[in-house]
């Protein structure tokens, strides 16, 4: 078991997400945002995770806390079926890596109350919505995305301007069922999903997980729980 900083081996559901909570609000200082980052393989849950650790720091009342996701960086389809690059979308260069580094700066610099705008994802439509989300008081910003610890140009900016990054782990079988739910829900063919599965995203994640060395604290997910597997 890896313990540090009131994080621990965290076995109990909804328990768990609460003990993260409670150590990150921990470091979280009232003058400025922090940031914090998770990482991981397409189809983790990072956006599940983002989303319940979110619930569980607003549950005082307070809205502490708002997800920021990567996924509003995509270039627009019509972006890609210019370039050509249509099949590639979710490949590194298939986002606006510029945007999302400047949009981060300002999540970090601009003063609490000002308004930091902050683009979403519409997975029905498989498109990005442009300020989706808006930053005010908030002083969580919980960043996830597969590439926020990748060292390539542009990339490796990100890990600067975040104060923790934590990485959400899972194996294969956990991940080609959920992938292929989610490019058959999105109108892809059986065919078509297949592609995607082997020809992309099980290539981005092994991408992905050679960037796992960079985080801060790795966890797993198990029957909706989460297991802190190392803390450094």
């Amino acid at each position: 078991m890896a313990t540090g900083e009131g994080f621990g081996l965290l076995t109990d559901g909804d328990e768990s997400v609460r003990a993260l909570a409670a150590g990150l609000l921990s470091r979280v200082s009232r003058g400025q945002r922090f940031l914090l980052g998770i990482a991981g393989p397409p189809a983790a849950g990072k956006s599940t995770l983002a989303a319940r650790l979110v619930e569980a720091l607003d549950a005082s009342g307070d809205e502490l806390a708002a997800v920021a996701p990567m996924d509003g960086f995509h270039l627009t389809s019509a972006t890609l079926a210019a370039a050509g690059a249509s099949h590639r979308k979710g490949e590194p260069d298939t986002f606006d890596v510029a945007g999302f580094v400047s949009r981060l700066k300002a999540l970090r610099e601009a003063p609490l109350g000002s308004r930091v705008p902050w683009p979403t994802f519409d997975r029905m439509l498989d498109e990005p919505v442009p300020d989706g989300a808006v930053f005010t008081t908030q002083r969580i910003a919980v960043v996830e995305g597969n590439y926020l610890l990748l060292d390539r140009p542009g990339w490796r900016e990100v890990r600067g301007l975040l104060d923790t990054v934590w990485y959400l782990d899972a194996v294969d079988a956990v991940l080609e069922p959920r992938l292929r739910q989610r490019h058959l829900e999105g109108g892809k063919s059986a065919a078509e999903t297949e592609s995607k599965i082997r020809h992309s995203d099980l290539l981005n994640a092994r991408l992905v997980a050679g960037t796992r060395a960079r985080a801060d604290l790795h966890l797993r997910e198990r029957r909706g729980s989460y297991l802190i597997e190392e803390f450094r």
